[in-house]
């Protein structure tokens, strides 16, 4: 099958890659779709996602496509030629975490397109327990963001929500616009984004952001009950925590280099009663999340900027490329 290898750190190459023997609990899905996101580009240099890629492997965990091949142990009911969402996580099901129902802890957690072959190729074998069936009015490409839109639910459920509360938004890419879009019809008094691109402004407005501004340009003091971090630097993280009321909630969802170190006013954590909260990954939140995308809570599709061949992605996540991209999607 032709497969997009991750071969070394940086280094991308088309291979024709042999299929290999299905597993009688996995099912073998034809790829249609898999978006490419910021953990694809810290795995092809080489940091950690959800885990480490040790290559050679096959990137890709934003999937979606059809089933061709059924293992002799499903016993979930799937059919051939059923389309099908892809969780990319694999809990081991036996560590304390997974225990304690906090699977997105797991402490041997596998995953498609990190630790094991991923969607950037023509077939991609997944256990039975990690696709889910698309809506029939949710097309191939919308429900390949089943994914993302599920990390943001868990992100959502991580914080208590009233209708009387302000949120800011911190980060104008397609996470930051996840966020405001669903931030925004949950009720909240308002909802600001901080952001860097006057051309995402009008975008921002139309997905339901009562304010956008640039930080850099706009002198901005206001403080939120809720600020939401989508950016992973040091800079915006620092800014989320400031940016927070007496009592408010910081959601650090931008997945920041490991080796990063942020300052932090410890009196003010005290003393303001703020709660900081990291969301790794997507607990039991797939299914949530294509019921979203099916009912339009989130009209995703507008949001992907681009449709790559697998030719054109290794100089996309090189930065070799002089246009720029908020979401793209690889057809296949």
């Amino acid at each position: 099958m032709k497969s997009l290898v991750l071969t070394a750190k940086a280094q991308m190459k088309l291979e024709d890659t042999p299929l290999p023997q299905l597993k009688g609990n996995e099912v073998r899905v034809q790829m249609k779709y898999a978006g490419i996101c910021g953990t694809d580009k810290h795995l092809f240099n080489g940091q950690p996602g959800s885990a480490q890629a040790v290559p050679p492997i096959i990137l890709g965990h934003e999937n979606a496509g059809v089933i061709t091949e059924i293992g002799s142990d499903v016993q979930k009911e799937l059919a051939i030629g059923q389309r099908v969402s892809i969780d990319p996580n694999i809990p081991c099901g036996y560590c304390r975490y997974c225990h304690e129902g906090r699977t997105q802890l797991c402490e041997n957690n596998s995953a498609i397109g990190v630790t094991r072959n991923g969607g950037m190729a023509e077939y991609v074998d997944v256990p039975q327990t990690n696709v889910y069936p698309i809506p029939d009015n949710l097309s191939l490409k919308a429900a390949a963001m089943a994914e993302p839109v599920s990390c943001v639910v868990h992100g959502i459920q991580e914080l208590a929500i009233q209708s009387n509360y302000t949120a800011l938004v911190i980060g104008d890419g397609f996470v930051g616009q996840l966020f405001t879009a669903y931030l925004a019809k949950s009720g909240l008094a308002k909802v600001a984004v901080s952001g860097h691109n006057p051309d995402k402004v009008a975008l921002l407005h139309s997905i339901g952001a009562d304010e956008v501004f640039d930080p850099a340009k706009d002198n901005h003091d206001e403080k939120f009950d809720i600020v939401v971090e989508c950016v992973g630097l040091k800079m915006t993280q620092e800014q989320a925590i400031n940016s927070a009321v007496k009592g408010g909630q910081v959601l650090m969802f931008g997945v920041a280099n490991p080796e990063d170190q942020i300052q932090v006013n410890s009196f003010d954590i005290y003393a303001k009663e703020l709660t900081i909260k990291g969301a790794f990954i997507n607990p039991h939140a797939m299914a949530p999340a294509l019921t979203l995308l099916s009912r339009k809570f989130i009209d995703v599709e507008p949001l992907i900027t681009h449709e790559l061949t697998l030719e054109q992605v290794p100089d996309v996540l090189a930065g070799n490329i002089d246009y720029k991209i908020t979401k793209a999607v690889i057809k296949l």
